[in-house]
């Protein structure tokens, strides 16, 4: 039996550390560490709880919003704020925006070179690659004289010996089986995807000043002003030019992106059988019509919340915020209070390294190994993100999910069950985006006709004057079904400041080490079994880790208020 050690693991946000115990050709153990800090819960701590927005939001320059959104919620929860509908739409856009965006960007530039190899596209024949996109879609950009134009592009690229991210690719790999038409179409894609992501985000810039990192919320609602007269404000221009960009997200979707997956998905249908994992799922639950946040479960959202357990599709339990504690058995951290597992709101963000000097060979597995807490349902792990939002809301017999989710098992003629595996959970994250895409158009059309019958209010002015907000001690928790899972931020407040704040971010679940029980996170328990054709180049290893979309910078995340030297990163 061998040990293999990747570390880092490329195309992932931040820092993440993967070994794995491979016996007879297969995954039979792994440890999955973060090896960056998180410090952000301790910075908020006595600040003004209408700025914590502005600072969570820093978590992560990727997923960007959806902290601003989680943290603003949070403190409304606490205060007794409710932003009014304009409001709750215009964030409800961006975040939808978002998960297109965010969704896109992963397959497309760190995934798929999982899945395609850029150097068997340049053995394609263009035109029997325009016969191939043709057939499965009507996007333009599918000619044979493109197609020989991208091929052309490559082949220079290549040659040319600097070629950046493909720089030790595990090209010619044996698991690489796609025909090179498809691998040609699939990067023409891959280019394409590049126009597309710069052009679609400017809907962050048009409602929130910028991206990342909009700048218009504000505890209460929005900051972005209403006047359809106005060329300073949210106006009708506005409105059509988010229109246009919407549109263009679906289209790209149903279009290109959808037709890749299926394409993908038909080339390998063995990964329908690895990266199970846990096969207990978490939904908080979002996108609700009626006034949002609150520190309860959203029932009745876009994405109903709720829980699957040991694989049970015919049973969803609803979800209980009482249920969430995070352990610290086998994380860098302590817990000055007695017990291995805190409620968040109760938690603590002490860090207590006790592992070598890097850089070291191998994890102390039997003792602390990640800068990640464990976080448990129930006392169970759990897998958060697109994958348990399509098998809750298929389960649950959800009139949007289900068809949705059953359209793609038809035609890939699979059983529900398959979706719980690596290929599942590509495919899921590409089924939400055509839902999200959808959405947001609908939701921009109940901004309009908000507008058109007079309303104009983006904000609760009231709850604004912290003289409004309860006295002595509040707490509050804003809940967001974020493009990787379910995000919570809580937040206890003490005389109008921040006693006591804490983020529990999908990665945090999905990437956790093992709790006081030995039970392992999601990346830990979808490893084993994975194959491994060549210990050298573990491409079936990366395919089921970067299907989870890992984002480490909000996991475990670093900052210094005295702008100290955390690390220091030498080339050798």
């Amino acid at each position: 039996m061998s040990r293999l050690v990747i570390d880092p693991v490329t195309r992932v946000e931040g820092h993440l550390r993967v070994e794995v115990a491979v016996g007879n050709g297969y995954v039979t153990e792994a440890y999955a560490s973060s090896t960056m800090w998180r410090g952000i819960e301790t910075i908020l701590e006595g600040r003004d709880p209408r700025d914590a927005w502005l600072f969570a939001q820093r978590i992560c320059g990727v997923c960007t919003t959806v902290h601003a959104l989680a943290s603003v919620r949070a403190v409304e929860d606490a205060v007794g704020a409710v932003p009014p509908r304009n409001a709750r739409l215009l964030r409800e856009i961006i975040a939808a925006a978002l998960s297109v965006h965010d969704h896109v960007v992963h397959f497309y530039h760190l995934q798929a070179l999982d899945w395609i190899d850029p150097t068997a596209a340049l053995k394609a024949d263009p035109a029997r690659t325009a016969s191939l996109a043709q057939s499965v879609s009507d996007y333009p950009r599918s000619t044979a004289t493109l197609f020989a134009s991208v091929q052309a592009r490559l082949g220079a690229f290549l040659a040319s010996g600097n070629i950046g991210p493909f720089t030790n690719g595990y090209w010619g790999h044996p698991a690489y089986r796609l025909s090179p038409e498809l691998n040609l179409l699939a990067f023409s894609h891959y280019l394409d995807a590049l126009d597309f992501q710069r052009e679609y985000v400017k809907v962050h810039a048009l409602l929130g000043g910028k991206n990342p990192h909009p700048q218009t919320y504000v505890v209460g609602g929005m900051a972005s002003p209403i006047d359809l007269a106005s060329q300073d404000a949210i106006n009708d221009n506005t409105l059509a030019e988010l229109s246009r960009l919407l549109t263009r997200g679906l289209d790209f979707v149903e279009k290109v992106f959808l037709p890749d997956l299926y394409a993908i998905a038909a080339g390998y249908p063995e990964w329908t059988t690895y990266g199970r994992g846990l096969a207990s799922y978490m939904v908080f639950g979002d996108y609700s019509q009626s006034p949002q946040p609150t520190g309860r479960p959203v029932r009745d959202g876009l994405f109903p919340g709720g829980v699957i357990r040991d694989g049970n599709l015919r049973s969803v339990e609803p979800f209980d915020p009482a249920g969430v504690a995070e352990s610290v058995a086998h994380s860098w951290f302590r817990y000055d209070d007695a017990g291995d597992a805190l409620a968040p709101w109760k938690g603590e963000t002490t860090p207590d390294y006790t592992g070598p000097e890097p850089p070291f060979e191998q994890l102390d597995v039997a003792g602390k190994y990640s800068w990640l807490k464990a976080p448990r349902y129930d006392g169970i792990a759990v897998e958060v993100g697109p994958l348990a939002r399509m098998l809750v809301g298929y389960a649950a017999g959800d009139a949007r999910i289900r068809p949705l989710v059953q359209g793609a098992l038809d035609r890939l003629r699979i059983p529900p069950a398959a979706l719980m595996s690596t290929l599942g959970r590509v495919l899921s994250r590409g089924l939400e985006t055509r839902l999200m895409a959808q959405y947001s158009l609908e939701l921009l059309d109940r901004l309009r006709d908000n507008i058109a019958a007079g309303d104009l209010t983006i904000a609760d002015a009231g709850k604004w004057d912290p003289s409004s907000w309860p006295d002595g001690q509040a707490r509050g928790v804003g809940f967001h079904e974020a493009p990787r899972g379910s995000l919570s931020h809580w937040v206890v407040i003490e005389n109008k400041r921040i006693r006591n704040y804490q983020a529990v971010v999908p990665t945090t679940w999905n990437a956790s080490p093992r709790d006081a029980h030995g039970k392992p996170g999601a990346y830990e328990a979808a490893l084993v079994g994975t194959p491994v054709a060549d210990p050298h180049r573990p491409l079936e290893v990366l395919r089921t880790l970067h299907s989870f979309d890992p984002c480490m910078a909000c996991a475990a995340h670093v900052y210094d208020a005295d702008g100290r030297d955390i690390v220091e990163v030498r080339v050798q």
